[in-house]
């Protein structure tokens, strides 16, 4: 069984792009069986999808998996053409897959260096892949010891100290085009795992006003719970056209499939506020505010992509983080390399046993047939029938490899050989 990735991320591919083939998460419970289908049930493969504002990635682990064939599957699927998805994706095979799983899960391919979000996207997609039924051991032992992997480099490095993440970037943002933080109105929409960091971070600022829109009314006071201290409130999603003209600063990340915040609505806000200048940051993927909307003068709308400049701060401390990171992935992935290999073997190793032990037990109903026949036995022929029995096993222990090393087989005598060669070595 093979491990392999598939995919594309945010320094491979453009956002117009990653937002057409990311996956919401309603979706993938489907759409993991229908390309588990599409790859034939002889390759046996186990799947999971990772899809973030960041990146969308195929883990698989299959006896035969052809690249070509789950692009154009995705293709198909997102209704993208094949030439741009191939055009933009990677692929990884064998360590080299291995490797790039322990490094997402570590933050150490992520547009924000050392993130911590990408861990529990990645925690959600093993989830995700256990409810379709895609997941077999292989998969799960990669999963999980990907997340072992990413605790000991944030414990053994300092690549999550000097992180700028989307939260932050979004307050730098905000600051281009206010003064006064404590002045202003924010609001944030959407209330799921990425809006933790974000509203931390944004009440730390602490603003004039936070509230946050959501579907669910008791998660978007569940977010705002520990911020008690501060002006806060919550919205529903479907009043956001009424309430969007009340403020300065608007975050976005919802699993939403469509833009929830158009060009008319934000235009109507900015008559309502008389063109004082809106921060829109959109942190979704597929983006939740319509790009047309930063045609608008007095609308400053960011996506993901437009956050990379201001998180590539703290350069050399990062990259030196890096490096020790680095360290840490290159000794995981050999020792889960030799794992994976002594796992591959125990299956040969059972069999061999099995083989042995019906040798020896054939051996040993002979001599006990013979033992049956007497009535009474002295201990030399005791004794004789012993040695006979050994020898009869080790001669039949013996064929094959005697057999295998002489063999005309070049590659068949080799293996022989070797096996032998080092065995006979053995003190």
């Amino acid at each position: 069984m093979s491990l392999f990735v598939i995919g594309l991320n945010h320094t491979t591919a453009p956002l117009v792009l990653r937002e057409r083939v990311a996956f919401a998460p309603s979706d993938v419970e489907r759409a993991l069986p229908a390309l588990q289908k599409e790859l034939g049930a002889s390759a046996m493969a186990q799947l999971a999808v990772l899809s973030t504002c960041n990146r969308m990635e195929v883990y698989g682990v299959s006896s035969a998996h052809d690249a070509t064939q789950v692009l154009a599957w995705l293709a198909s699927h997102h209704e993208v053409p094949l030439a741009d998805l191939t055009a933009h994706s990677y692929v990884y095979d064998g360590e080299a897959a291995v490797r790039h799983a322990f490094a997402v899960a570590s933050g150490m391919d992520s547009m924000v260096l050392g993130e911590p979000q990408v861990l529990g996207q990645m925690k959600q997609a093993l989830r995700m892949a256990q409810q379709a039924q895609t997941v077999d051991t292989e998969l799960l032992q990669w999963f999980e010891k990907s997340f072992a992997v990413a605790k000991d480099v944030r414990t053994n490095t300092a690549i999550g100290e000097h992180s700028v993440s989307m939260a932050a970037a979004s307050v730098k943002l905000a600051k281009r085009v206010f003064d006064d933080f404590t002045q202003l109105n924010v609001l944030l929409v959407g209330a799921g795992e990425m809006m933790d960091v974000v509203v931390a971070h944004l009440a730390g600022q602490s603003p004039a006003r936070l509230a946050v829109a959501n579907r669910s009314l008791d998660k978007a006071q569940a977010l705002l719970e520990p911020y008690s201290h501060l002006n806060t409130e919550v919205l529903r999603l479907s009043a956001l056209p009424d309430h969007l003209a009340e403020f300065d600063v608007v975050v976005t990340c919802t699993a939403s499939t469509l833009p929830i915040i158009g060009l008319g609505m934000v235009e109507s806000a900015l008559k309502k506020r008389r063109h004082r200048p809106m921060v829109l940051v959109d942190l979704g993927v597929p983006r939740d505010i319509e790009s047309a909307v930063a045609k608008l003068s007095d609308a400053y709308l960011y996506t993901v992509d437009d956050l990379s400049q201001i998180v590539q701060q703290n350069g050399a401390q990062r990259e030196a983080a890096l490096a020790d990171a680095h360290v840490i992935v290159d000794r995981h992935v050999r020792l889960f390399d030799a794992e994976q290999s002594r796992r591959a073997h125990v299956p040969h190793v059972l069999n061999l046993r099995q083989r042995v032990e019906r040798l020896r037990q054939a051996e040993l109903e002979r001599a006990l047939n013979s033992f049956a026949q007497r009535s009474e036995i002295g201990i030399d022929e005791l004794e004789n029938a012993l040695k006979q029995m050994s020898q009869r096993l080790t001669n039949k222990l013996l064929h094959e490899p005697t057999v295998g090393v002489q063999s005309d087989d070049a590659e068949l005598r080799h293996a022989w050989q070797v096996a032998t060669q080092a065995w006979l070595n053995k003190p």
